[in-house]
Parts: structure tokens; C-alpha cells; sequence
């Protein structure tokens, strides 16, 4: 027998099983990301979890499925965090997964059958043909009511869904709660017409454009009552993307730069990496290169405490003609702990521009709340000690490059778009990360990390440059194409890429998340006028 409309499937009456299917729904659009990277089943990967939450019994049954589904899809983006996490990564997705509970309240009161049209429910048996009549038009003028309000919440629903989403993706976005990692509209990052889209509204934008499509598709398979507004949201979210596809401005190509990625890989100790990273570099001399990138902790020491590394580092910058860009450990004298430090170099030696990683990783470099999460070292790979932060982001000239502008981000900054923002509209002319994924080779996450360099390329306008001790490393352009080949985990190589350099300031450099506070706007909206029809129905009721 089929299931009728808005009524969950009979094998979703156990609670414990529909808390699974909750999980796995959720855990589906993690296939989005690499390495699988099936960016189309990004604009239907939600529909599950819609379609689940939609048919729960209870709000706080749909708000149970948002979290679950919300814990499913943190587990899901963040699986190679296992190894080094254990049974932490388990807490860690339920108290992120919890974000998703007010969402999943959203859904079924947007997605969810309407009740009854009054009259026709409370009609009762008909005594005469005048009295069927009026009962008939009753139930006539309520079913066309419930389609009118039916139609009225598909297209609040195709607002509301995304908006309280993209708010889910901002809290957790915070940097001592995880960061922006696996935000949906990353998974677009080889997607044209996507990447045009982060030029005018960032990330959050596309992330927005996606969840209203998934949100369209949930209404047409559950509401084909609903069927107009539906297909007008999908119609509204593709001319959308064409709009800015062909009329959204683009960066000016202004010439190029030769820059160069060292990526050294596994070498075992710490000296034996210098010396591969040193004959890497060697090898780049005579080819014009401007700028040569070494991947996050490339060094153990800082060439500024140490002179003899300082002359040989110098050496090479001489033999290239090129200045390099170096991470290394840095110790401090004022205070215990050592930060991720960028260093420039010159033939002379440190230039004296360098930056120190802000956002720390949390519990990869250090614990939030240690006095009460330190027990985290117990059962994985936390880290041991906290790191130091740096105080302030930083432009570099490039002598070497004409005084090319750069911007430096360490690793996990990559993933915050408001970084690669500021330094833009500081004068950056070109993004440089500098990462190290060693501890999860063989894993989803240096490919997942390379991706997020296309969107802050394209955001920007700015190319970007990700430099990895093991790979992935990866160079895009200033509309967030990929330029040249990757470098894969499984190569050690100097590589060398002619990097077009673009003048002028993106949409989103110069306006910003305007499509967040666009959708905070929308559900303030949305809760201002739900609130005023409640407090009129009170005083209705109370009137009578």
C-alpha cells in the first residue's frame, strides 16, 4: 500500500530508526566534497533529510532529525578526523550536530502539511440538502484557502529553508567551535558559473542558491499542490546564475608572475626535509621564477634566531633570483609556546615581513577550555600544548617580483573567507597559503583543503597559491580556475606557474556578506510578523 501524502513511511515509526535515517540523510552531501566531489548531487543532497523532517510528528521530533542530521553530516565532512579525534569526534559532531535542531523546527512548520481548514474539520452530519449545500461550499472555500496558504508557505519555505541554514553555517563557522569547514557552497569550488556567484555574494551565497534548490525539489515531490511556486523558485535560483554568469563583472587580467610551489613530502626528519626542500629549490634556478612558496612547518626554527639558516636560506634566494616564502616554528623569548610564523626572504637574508597564524585549529593546536577539555589527549591525537596566536594580518612586498603584493593565510585561514577578504582590500594582489595535511594523507581532507583556494580565489579576484609540505597542492586564478596541474600526495616536486594577476575589486571584496545579513533580515522578518499574528489571535480569542 503507498504511504499517503505527508504521512512517514511505516518503517519510520520507531523512533531508533527513523534516528538513523535522520544520521544518514544527513551524512549524504558530504559526497559533495572532494574526494568524491560529486558537486550535482549537491542540489538534491538535502532532500532526504527535508523529506524526513517534513513528515515528523512533532516539532521536537523534527527538531531530534535536525540534530541528528546535523551530527550525521559533521561526521560525514569531518570522517578523517577520526584517527587523530577517536571517540572525541563523536562529541564533537553531536554539540555541532545540535544547530541544526532549530533548523529542522523550521522545516516542518515551512515543508510540513497545514492542518485542517477549520469549517470543513469541524462539519459535522448534514440534516438537510440547504445544510450540505452550505456545508459543501464550507469545504470548498477551505480547500481553496488551504491552497492559497499552501502556496504562501512553498515560497516562504524557498526564503526561510536556506536562510536558516546559512545561519546553522555561521555559527558553526565560529573559529573556536570548528571553523567554516565543509560550508555546502564549497562543494561548487569546480563549478564555473558557481564561482561567479562567490565573486558577488561570497560562499554564502552559493550555500544560500543550493539549499533553495533542494528546498524547490522537497516541495515538488511532497506538495504538487504547490507545484508553481516551486518550479518559480527553481526558475528564479538558474537565472540567478545566469544573471551573473553574463553580467556580473570580472576581474581585468593585468599580466602575469612566475611563481613556484616546493612540496618536499614525507622525508622523515626534520633535517632531511630542509635538504630536500633545499635541492627542490635549486633545481628552479635560471626559469624566471619571482616567488617560491615552502608548505606550512617547513622549517623547525626560525632562520631570524638562527644565522647560519638564515645565510643558507639566503644563498638560495640568490641562486633562484627569487625570494621565498618560508614557515617555520617560531619560539618566542617573552613567553613559553612557539606560532606557525610566515618569513619572506631575500638574498640578504629575512626581509623582515612576517606573519603569524591567527586561527588556531582547534584541538589540533589547541583545546578550548583545557582546564575542562584537556582529557581530549587521553583518547586521540590533541594537541599537547596550546600554540601562540599572531596579533594582526600582514601584506608583503615581493622585492624579487616588483614589489608584488602578497597575502599570507597558514593553513587552516584558508577556510574563513573574511581573511582572504581583508587582505584584498588591504592591496594583496596574490594569496598565499601555506598548509600541512601530513597527519591525514591518506584521507579526504588535502584535497578538500586545496578546493577551498578556487573560492577565496574567486571571492577576491585575487590568484592563490597553496603550498603543502605533502600535498595537495594547487594554484587558481583570479576567477578560480585552476592553473597548471596539481601536485598530489604522492609527489615530491618543485613546480612552476605563470600566475595571471588581475586589478580591480570583486563584489564581494567591496560589499561582503550581504547575503548573510540579507537572510538574517528575512527570518527577523519572518519572526516579527509570526509573532504579531499569534498576539492578534490571542486577542481575538480574548475579545470573544
Amino acid at each position: 500500500m503507498d504511504t499517503p501524502p505527508g504521512r512517514p513511511a511505516r518503517w519510520l515509526g520507531s523512533p531508533w530508526t527513523r534516528g538513523v535515517a535522520a544520521a544518514l540523510a544527513g551524512a549524504v552531501p558530504a559526497l559533495t566534497f572532494p574526494a568524491p566531489s560529486w558537486w550535482w548531487l549537491a542540489y538534491v543532497a538535502l532532500v532526504p533529510w527535508l523529506l524526513l523532517v517534513r513528515s515528523a510528528p512533532t516539532r521536537r521530533r523534527a527538531a531530534l532529525d535536525g540534530w541528528l542530521g546535523g551530527t550525521g553530516f559533521i561526521l560525514a565532512v569531518h570522517q578523517w578526523l577520526l584517527p587523530s579525534l577517536h571517540v572525541f569526534i563523536l562529541v564533537l559532531a553531536l554539540l555541532l550536530g545540535a544547530f541544526w535542531a532549530p533548523w529542522g523546527v523550521l522545516v516542518r512548520v515551512l515543508l510540513g502539511d497545514a492542518p485542517a481548514a477549520g469549517g470543513a474539520a469541524r462539519e459535522g452530519p448534514a440534516r438537510t440538502r440547504s445544510g450540505d449545500a452550505s456545508a459543501a461550499g464550507r469545504r470548498a472555500r477551505g480547500c481553496l484557502s488551504d491552497q492559497a496558504g499552501s502556496g504562501v508557505r512553498c515560497a516562504a519555505a524557498l526564503v526561510l529553508v536556506p536562510s536558516g541554514w546559512l545561519m546553522v553555517e555561521l555559527v558553526r563557522s565560529w573559529e573556536y567551535l570548528g571553523g567554516p569547514w565543509g560550508l555546502l557552497g564549497a562543494s561548487q569550488w569546480q563549478v564555473p558559473p558557481a564561482l561567479r556567484l562567490a565573486s558577488v555574494g561570497g560562499v554564502w551565497l552559493v550555500s544560500l542558491l543550493v539549499v533553495a534548490v533542494n528546498t524547490a525539489v522537497a516541495e515538488l515531490i511532497a506538495r504538487p499542490a504547490a507545484r508553481l511556486p516551486a518550479v518559480a523558485g527553481l526558475l528564479v535560483c538558474a537565472l540567478a546564475a545566469t544573471v551573473a554568469w553574463f553580467w556580473a563583472p570580472v576581474p581585468r587580467i593585468t599580466g602575469t608572475v612566475r611563481v613556484a610551489v616546493v612540496q618536499p613530502n614525507r622525508t622523515g626528519t626534520p633535517a632531511a626535509r630542509l635538504d630536500r626542500s633545499e635541492a627542490l629549490t635549486r633545481s628552479l634556478a635560471g626559469r624566471g621564477v619571482r616567488l617560491v612558496v615552502w608548505g606550512e612547518s617547513s622549517l623547525y626554527t626560525d632562520p631570524a634566531d638562527h644565522p647560519a639558516l638564515a645565510a643558507r636560506l639566503a644563498a638560495l634566494s640568490r641562486r633562484t633570483g627569487a625570494e621565498l616564502l618560508i614557515n617555520a616554528d617560531s619560539a618566542h623569548a617573552e613567553r613559553p609556546g612557539i606560532s606557525k610564523s610566515a618569513v619572506l626572504i631575500g638574498p640578504d637574508g629575512p626581509t623582515g615581513d612576517r606573519y603569524a597564524k591567527m586561527r588556531l585549529v582547534p584541538f589540533g593546536e589547541y583545546i578550548p577550555f583545557r582546564s575542562v577539555l584537556g582529557w581530549a589527549t587521553r583518547v586521540g591525537k590533541a594537541a599537547p600544548s596550546d600554540r601562540l596566536r599572531g596579533t594582526g594580518q600582514v601584506v608583503m612586498p615581493v622585492a624579487a617580483a616588483g614589489g608584488l603584493r602578497i597575502g599570507p593565510l597558514v593553513c587552516f585561514e584558508t577556510a574563513f573567507p573574511d581573511m582572504s577578504r581583508h587582505l584584498a582590500r588591504d592591496g594583496a594582489r596574490v594569496l598565499v597559503a601555506q598548509s600541512s595535511t601530513s597527519t591525514f594523507q591518506d584521507s579526504w581532507a588535502p584535497a578538500q583543503h586545496a578546493s577551498l583556494a578556487a573560492l577565496r580565489a574567486a571571492e577576491t579576484w585575487r590568484p592563490m597559491v597553496h603550498a603543502t609540505l605533502t600535498g595537495t597542492s594547487a594554484v587558481y586564478g583570479p576567477r578560480g580556475e585552476q592553473i597548471g596541474a596539481r601536485l598530489g600526495t604522492d609527489r615530491s616536486a618543485a613546480a612552476v606557474y605563470d600566475l595571471p594577476l588581475a586589478t580591480g575589486t570583486s563584489p564581494y571584496t567591496r560589499f561582503g556578506d550581504w547575503a548573510m545579513y540579507g537572510a538574517m533580515g528575512a527570518l527577523v522578518l519572518a519572526g516579527g510578523y509570526a509573532g504579531l499574528r499569534a498576539l492578534s489571535g490571542r486577542t481575538a480569542r480574548a475579545r470573544r
